[in-house]
């Protein structure tokens, strides 16, 4: 049986909508309907956010709203999704690791097990992250959109491993034209000293705009309510600021006595919801991106704007192995290093190469996050993202509420990133689809060989149903680094993590 398609993947369409706003009203009609608020009494946050108000504040370099529906309209979005997120808050502080309904059973009495779904999923580090990435989903989205607002979201809530301040690398491979795109963030490039120039605005907004299907601003709504209404200081933050400390991130992440926030403490960062909204209302990128810059250049007394970021959309290195094309991403990434470890190891037709071999041993792991979605036609998005340290360079940006990174401009810069998709070839319209990324390890691409000839080499278990069989997990991971796998499978999306506690799984 031929593997049925469910998704029909679809460019911009020219002479279409020359403004977000004029787009508005399908937001209103395929937006999910907020979660159910507990009966317990809830305190409101601060008044909700409003698109108009910024936009206000910026009228002279954006220009005017086109009338009073719009404003409306926006405001009664921004509500329904500060009351959907403040209800996943409430679900999150009760279960931080979970996923809604991975195992439950639908109405015709047919379920799965956890991770396994009909239509797409999506799994990231925040739980908050990984539920408004499956609303997107849900809404219409496609992986590009779910993939890329749940980034954002990272952005605000993890501000120890990612940000608008981060570098990414991506990988995504289209179901409908089997071709597989990297992305890029372009040469690492500096503000100051030990100050990376942020680039990751930019970046996903050059793939959401070739490979995205909901309006621009619908990706920036949810993060921006996040960073202004607040969100939970999840564990994994947690522990990043117990270990550095707070020197520099006060007020942000402390308590009024300077001390660090801790698990389930409220967190706001008012300035970066401001760049976001701005970012939404922008009638180009370019726009944002140089008024992002220009409060960059104030707060660090530079003399003029710096060239901006150049992230490019390139293709893919790909290497034929007997079970279909590999594809990963170009240098200056690792991925160069991974097609040479995989075909030292076909060729020589012994076990995998040891993950963490002692001399790769780093004293320095690059902190980093990284995401992963899938839809069961098999369409995949990979992004790995690096501040390069926890919390990057350690300064926050007053006027932006931006943590700069301290990637600088050498040769192993982006040597942490190499996400990879096996697919089949062009006219093989079966083949099943793996995706894998890494991050937090020393020796990523290893591990990532490690992974994939680990699961190539176990047969799947011919007991289980075959919409059953998922990714074989990987056994190991260097250090405290995180692997997520993906796969399409028999028009199913199976998503999984090594280790299983790091990371929460959304899909429908």
């Amino acid at each position: 049986m031929r593997r049925r398609r469910h998704q029909s993947w679809s460019l911009p369409t020219p002479g279409g909508p020359t403004t977000p706003w004029e787009r508005l009203p399908p937001w209103l009609s395929c937006f999910p309907k907020p979660l159910p608020i507990p009966t317990s009494p809830l305190r409101c946050a601060r008044r909700p956010l409003s698109l108009a108000n910024v936009h206000s504040r910026n009228r002279n370099k954006f220009g005017g709203l086109p009338g009073a529906w719009a404003r409306l309209g926006a405001a009664l979005l921004l509500l329904a999704v500060g009351f959907s997120l403040a209800a996943r808050q409430l679900y999150t502080r009760g279960n931080p690791t979970g996923s809604l309904g991975s195992a439950a059973p639908r109405p015709g009495g047919h379920s799965h097990h956890p991770g396994v779904y009909h239509h797409g999923a999506i799994i990231s580090p925040a739980a908050t992250c990984s539920h408004l990435g499956r609303e997107l989903l849900v809404a219409g989205g496609n992986v590009v959109d779910a993939g890329v607002g749940a980034a954002l979201c990272l952005a605000v809530v993890h501000p120890h491993a990612t940000g608008l301040g981060a570098m990414f690398w991506g990988l995504f491979y289209n179901s409908t034209s089997r071709t597989p795109t990297a992305l890029t963030s372009g040469p690492a490039q500096t503000l100051g000293p030990g100050l990376g120039l942020p680039t990751a605005l930019s970046t996903l907004h050059l793939l959401h705009t070739h490979f995205g299907r909901l309006p621009w601003p619908q990706l920036l709504v949810g993060p921006a309510t996040l960073a202004r209404e607040g969100f939970l200081v999840d564990a994994a933050l947690a522990a990043a600021l117990a270990a550095r400390g707070t020197k520099g991130l006060c007020p942000l992440l402390c308590h009024a006595d300077g001390t660090p926030l801790g698990p389930g403490a409220r967190a706001t960062n008012p300035k970066l919801a401001a760049v976001l909204l701005r970012a939404a209302v922008a009638p180009t990128p370019d726009l944002a991106g140089d008024a992002l810059l220009s409060l960059l250049v104030r707060d660090l007394g530079l003399q003029g704007p710096p060239s901006g970021p150049t992230p490019a959309l390139e293709p893919a290195l790909q290497l034929a192995m007997p079970q279909g094309l590999l594809s990963t991403t170009p240098g200056p990434s690792a991925g160069p290093e991974l097609l040479t470890v995989l075909e030292a190891a076909l060729r020589s037709g012994g076990p995998s190469p040891d993950p963490c071999p002692v001399p790769l041993q780093a004293p320095v792991t690059p902190v980093g996050s990284v995401l992963a979605t899938i839809d069961s036609s098999g369409s995949v998005l990979l992004l790995a993202s690096s501040l390069n340290s926890s919390f990057g360079s350690g300064h926050l940006s007053p006027s932006t509420g931006v943590l700069l990174s301290n990637l600088v401009a050498k040769p192993t810069a982006s040597a942490w990133a190499c996400p990879l998709i096996l697919h089949g070839s062009s006219d093989d319209t079966e083949a099943d689809v793996l995706g894998l990324v890494a991050s937090g390890t020393p020796a990523v691409a290893r591990v990532m060989s490690h992974a994939l000839l680990s699961h190539l080499a176990a047969p799947q278990t011919q007991a289980q149903p075959q919409h059953e069989q998922g990714p074989t997990p990987s056994t190991s991971v260097c250090g405290q680094g995180t692997l997520l796998q993906v796969a399409a499978q028999a028009e199913h999306a199976h998503v999984s993590s090594v280790p299983s506690s790091c990371c929460t799984f959304q899909g429908f």
